[in-house]
């Protein structure tokens, strides 16, 4: 197949697909436990288009066994749109956020709970994969707590929130949504508690930088 450009809707709010270069072959369709490996370069939308990770230049292609990794969740619905040897571009905007939250709240005060989870599911999503990788710390905050707020059982809303809450060292705050984590999920114990060893280092580097810092100023 040809190079092309063709700019798609992946049927999520707030991602867009741009093919590079066609691939061969049949659209996937995974199965649960079916392997995927592949390349990936993860750039910001500013004028230099700022890498912030580049599989080729590590030197290992990424690998996920689908249905069975949460943090990489998201690469499943890329994956699935694309063919063998296909190179293609993702594009996210984070200002559909707020719109999401909207349409989900006003979904939920009508009764419509199942219509209103899609579109928190789809939020999610853009929070995961765009506010977080581009440090909007708070942003994840203010928007995961809107959707806890209506949606307490959302357990994807508090992990990524524990994440912000790490990033900014809101400790307690971490700690709490982490537990809330393991009482809605306790599969994700060995994920939460990989990242609780990481909250605790940030904290001790954190502790460690403050008195370094104020040390000559008593």
């Amino acid at each position: 197949m040809a190079d092309m450009e063709e700019t798609l809707m992946l049927g999520v709010e707030g991602l867009k697909k741009t093919i590079l270069h066609g691939g061969t072959g049949d659209m996937p369709r995974f199965i649960t436990g079916a392997k995927a490996t592949f390349h990936f370069r993860t750039q910001l939308c500013d004028d230099d288009r700022t890498v912030i990770d580049d599989s080729k230049v590590v030197g290992n292609p990424m690998e996920i066994v689908i249905g069975n990794m949460f943090k990489m969740e998201i690469w499943e619905t890329l994956l699935a749109s694309m063919r063998i040897d296909e190179v293609a571009e993702f594009w996210c905007d984070i200002t559909v956020v707020p719109v999401l939250h909207g349409h989900g709240n006003k979904l939920y005060k009508q009764g419509r709970y199942e219509e209103a989870t899609q579109k928190y599911k789809e939020a999610i999503v853009c929070i995961k994969n765009c506010l977080l990788r581009m440090e909007e710390y708070y942003e994840v905050i203010e928007h995961t707590s809107d959707i806890i707020n209506q949606h307490p059982g959302t357990m994807k809303a508090f992990y990524l929130r524990a994440k912000a809450h790490t990033e900014v060292w809101n400790e307690e705050e971490a700690r709490q949504d982490y537990s809330r984590v393991l009482d809605l999920d306790p599969s994700m114990k060995k994920l939460v508690t990989k990242d609780l060893a990481v909250l605790s280092m940030r904290m001790d580097d954190k502790n460690q930088e403050d008195k370094v810092k104020y040390q000559g100023m008593f």
